[in-house]
């Protein structure tokens, strides 16, 4: 997947249709546009960063295949309702993380979303409890289960999600 703008095309127009004046031989970057100015592109991902990003989807992946995946095959019908959200949530969760396997890019709001519901229940469910100390036995499981995000947090390219979510311009709304 590339973040590069793609060359104008000759007759005037860039791929995506804005109308483009090109003074002399196409080169990427030396053309002058006529309407609304482009965000500068974000740069590219290296080879290494991907692969990193490919383990994260794949912990991930594998640890909610491994716990979650017999939870909703052997369905059972006396489950609280809320286990089964969650395990059946929890399952769609390692299918996109599976899909990141391949669209490393792509899916990498799934590492986020990941990420973030981890950190925010540990600051606000297993903190207060550890500090008041009342961790129970199923407590103190998920909190383990949940500090294993640092090696989520750790393969997420921050840089990079920074500049694509939150610094470039957001799509338009009409």
């Amino acid at each position: 997947m590339s973040f590069v703008e793609p060359l104008p095309q000759r007759s005037g127009a860039s791929a995506d249709g804005d109308p483009v004046c090109v003074t002399g031989p196409a080169t990427l970057g030396h053309t002058a546009r006529s309407a609304r100015p482009r965000p500068a592109a974000v740069a590219e991902l290296p080879l290494w960063r991907l692969h990193l990003m490919r383990l994260g989807y794949l912990m991930m992946g594998l640890g909610l295949a491994v716990v979650k995946w017999p939870v909703v095959i052997g369905y059972d019908h006396s489950m609280p309702l809320y286990e089964g959200v969650v395990a059946v949530l929890l399952t769609a969760m390692s299918l996109l993380a599976f899909l990141g396997l391949r669209y490393p890019v792509r899916l990498l709001p799934i590492l986020l979303f990941e990420t973030l519901w981890k950190l925010i229940w540990l600051s606000v469910v297993a903190a207060p409890a550890v500090a008041a100390g009342e961790v129970d036995q199923a407590t103190s499981e998920t909190i383990f289960s949940c500090s294993l995000v640092v090696v989520i947090a750790a393969v997420i390219p921050w840089r990079y999600a920074w500049q694509q979510y939150v610094m470039t311009k957001g799509d338009r709304w009409r």
